[in-house]
């Protein structure tokens, strides 16, 4: 019962203080000092005395009836905790039943939920196999149907097809006769034609033969002559002077197909008429050069050998 010594100690603290407050006024009050004589007055003391003792009793009768009232109040406090507590344990204990039944209820449905389940599959199993054992049945009526039309064509088959070998047997007899004519000829043909482009060939050889040998000549005309043309222009822009009388230079020029100088090399040869004769070529900026490719491709790399000329 803590909560009854909760409330039992500051009662007994104001019981405490209050029996002080009577005992400091009872102090006051001097019990063996004789009372002085006083004249006309020792009537009113005598029921001074009186009075505060009355209060004094009034004052501990209080204090009495407040501890009993406190100690009533605490007492019904505490047995109104205890009936709420018990009502609470009977209220816990109540749903605690009612959860083990409605456990107990939720079990007997799980099983019977797991039980019509079961036997739901259990029927559903059976159906299935009736309708497996059905389909076999019926497959097999079917597979046996098959098979005797299988048969049947296979006879009808097996008659048109050895009609068909004969028919291409004989077909194939007078295809290949047809086709031995046929190679014996084409063989005849393609050994006259063969015959024919063999002649021909060599008739073409021949005069390719005469002809590249006349545009050989005729190729190397144009380089003689288009080179001779380069010297001339070279010759007509290099300055000489009598040092190099008798004095050669042997120079490498290459050329782009407009006859333009894109660049040239000292070989050998004089300095003084090598760096003349590269002056030279680098003022004309341009050489003589053939549009015909076949003369082009002869001079577009050269090796030229400049001697200056004097008049």
């Amino acid at each position: 019962m803590a909560a009854k010594s909760d409330f039992t100690l500051p009662l007994v603290i104001s019981a405490s203080i209050h029996i002080g407050v009577i005992i400091v006024v009872a102090m006051g009050v001097d019990f063996d000092e004789k009372p002085k004589v006083m004249p006309q007055a020792s009537a009113p003391a005598v029921q001074a005395v009186v009075v505060d003792q009355q209060k004094v009793n009034q004052q501990v009768q209080k204090i009495k009836a407040e501890q009993q009232a406190a100690e009533r109040k605490e007492k019904a406090r505490q047995d109104e905790l205890e009936r709420r507590a018990r009502e609470a344990t009977q209220a816990r204990e109540r749903e605690q039943a009612k959860i083990k039944q409605l456990e107990k209820e939720r079990k007997q449905k799980e099983i019977e939920t797991q039980n019509a389940a079961a036997a739901a599959k259990a029927a559903k199993l059976k159906e299935q196999q009736e309708k497996e054992k059905a389909a076999q049945a019926e497959a097999l009526r079917k597979q046996k149907e098959d098979e005797r039309k299988a048969a049947e064509a296979a006879a009808a088959k097996a008659e048109a097809k050895r009609k068909q070998e004969e028919a291409a047997a004989k077909k194939a007899a007078e295809e290949r006769k047809r086709k031995e004519e046929a190679e014996r000829k084409r063989k005849a043909e393609e050994q006259a034609r063969l015959e024919q482009e063999r002649m021909m060939e060599e008739a073409l050889a021949a005069e390719q033969a005469v002809l590249s040998q006349t545009r050989n000549k005729q190729v190397t005309t144009e380089v003689q002559r288009y080179t001779s043309m380069i010297r001339a222009t070279i010759q007509r822009n290099l300055v000489v002077d009598e040092s190099m009388r008798g004095k050669s230079c042997r120079i490498f020029i290459r050329l782009a197909k407009d006859g333009f100088v894109t660049g040239n090399e000292i070989l050998s040869g004089d300095p003084v008429v090598c760096r003349a004769t590269k002056t030279a070529i680098n003022k004309a900026g341009r050489l003589p050069v053939s549009p015909e490719a076949d003369v082009y491709n002869k001079l577009k790399e050269i090796n030229l050998t400049v001697q200056p000329e004097f008049n």
